[in-house]
C-alpha cells in the first residue's frame, strides 16, 4: 500500500497542471480570434470606397446614364439669375391673431370667403420652386406637371418634356416676348388656344411631338422650327394656308399624324418637310414648283419624306422639276 503513494500523487499533480494550462489556453484562442478576422480583410482595399466628390467619377460607372437631351441653349459661361434662394433660416408665418414684436396683430377680413395665405419670403417665383431656373432657361422635364407653371418674364428657353400637362392656354405664355424655343414633347396636350403662341414675337422654335393633338393653333411668323410628330392631326386640324405667312419657317415635321393632303402653300425658305406615315394619296403639280414658271428651281427644299403614305409618286412627275432632289417615298 505505501509503494502506491507516490503514484497517486503523481496522478494527482498531472491533473492540477493539465487544468491550469487549460484556462490559459482558452484565453489564447479567444485573443487570437480578433487577429485572425482582421487578417482576412488585408487583402481588401477598402480606400476605393470612400466616394467623395474628387474620385466618383473614378469609382462609379456613370456612362450608361449618359444624357441625351439637347439643351441647345446652354453656353460655356451660364449666369444664374433666376435660381430662387433658400432662405437660411426659415421662419413660420405667424397665425392670424397672433402678436410678434414690431408686427401688427393680423385681423381676419370681413366676410365669409377664405383667407388668403400669407406669402413667405424668398421662395422667388413658382416655377422656380417646380423646376431648374438656369439664367433663361426652365427645366421642367419629368416633374409631375398637369398645366404650364409661371414662368420669369425673361425666360428664353422651356423644357417641360415627360410631364402630363393637358392642354396649352394663352394665358400660359402672356407676357414672355424673350421666348425662342418651347419644348412639350411626350405629354398628353389634346387642345392649345388658338391663341397660345400667336403673341410671341421671338419664338423659333415649337415643340410638340408625341402628344394628343388633333389640331394646330395659329403660329408666329417668327417660327424656324416646328416639330408635331405623333399626334392625331388631320388635315381639317390645320388653318388654310396655314404655313403660306411663316416666311422663316425652314423645318415643318408632321410624320405619323392622320393628314391626306400636303398642307400648300409651303414657304420659299422650307429646307425640310416630313409627311411620312399619314393618309396622303394625291397632291397637285403646284404643290412644290409653280407650273407656270419652268426655270424655278427650289434650292432651299432638299429634304421631303412621303414614305409610308398611299400616295403613288411617279403619277405626278411635274410636281418635282424645280427641286434639287426627289422626295422619299413609293414611286
Amino acid at each position: 500500500g505505501r509503494r502506491m503513494c507516490p503514484l497517486g500523487w503523481l496522478g494527482v499533480a498531472s491533473l492540477c497542471l493539465g487544468t491550469l494550462w487549460a484556462v490559459p489556453a482558452k484565453e489564447r484562442r479567444k485573443a487570437e480570434k480578433p487577429k485572425a478576422e482582421l487578417t482576412l480583410y488585408e487583402n481588401l482595399d477598402l480606400d476605393n470606397y470612400d466616394v467623395t466628390l474628387d474620385n466618383y467619377g473614378d469609382i462609379l460607372d456613370l456612362s450608361n446614364y449618359e444624357e441625351l437631351y439637347d439643351y441647345g441653349d446652354l453656353v460655356p459661361k451660364i449666369e444664374v439669375g433666376t435660381l430662387a434662394p433658400r432662405p437660411k433660416d426659415p421662419k413660420p408665418v405667424p397665425e392670424l391673431g397672433e402678436t410678434t414684436a414690431g408686427t401688427p396683430k393680423l385681423q381676419p377680413p370681413s366676410g365669409a370667403g377664405p383667407v388668403p395665405a400669407a406669402p413667405v419670403p424668398g421662395q422667388g417665383l413658382p416655377s422656380c420652386l417646380l423646376c431648374l431656373c438656369l439664367g433663361t432657361s426652365v427645366y421642367c422635364d419629368d416633374a409631375g406637371l398637369e398645366r404650364i407653371p409661371a414662368l420669369p418674364p425673361d425666360t428664353a428657353y422651356l423644357y417641360a418634356r415627360f410631364n402630363r400637362i393637358g392642354a396649352v392656354r394663352a394665358r400660359d405664355f402672356s407676357g414672355l416676348e424673350k421666348l425662342k424655343r418651347i419644348d412639350l414633347s411626350s405629354n398628353s396636350i389634346s387642345w392649345a388656344d388658338a391663341d397660345a403662341f400667336r403673341g410671341l414675337p421671338s419664338l423659333q422654335e415649337l415643340l410638340l411631338p408625341e402628344n394628343r393633338l388633333t389640331a394646330l393653333p395659329e403660329l408666329p411668323r417668327s417660327l424656324v422650327r416646328l416639330d408635331a410628330r405623333l399626334n392625331r392631326i388631320p388635315s381639317a386640324g390645320l388653318r388654310p394656308e396655314a404655313f403660306r405667312d411663316l416666311k422663316q419657317l425652314q423645318f415643318l415635321h408632321l410624320s405619323d399624324n392622320q393628314l391626306d393632303f400636303i398642307p400648300v402653300p409651303l414657304p420659299e425658305s422650307l429646307r425640310s418637310l416630313h409627311l411620312q406615315n399619314n393618309k396622303i394619296q394625291t397632291m397637285h403639280e403646284d404643290t412644290f414648283c409653280d407650273s407656270q414658271e419652268q426655270g424655278q428651281i427650289r434650292r432651299a427644299l432638299e429634304d421631303i419624306r412621303l414614305d409610308g403614305n398611299p400616295i403613288n409618286l411617279s403619277l405626278f412627275p411635274n410636281a418635282f422639276f424645280c427641286l434639287p432632289r426627289l422626295p422619299t417615298g413609293r414611286f
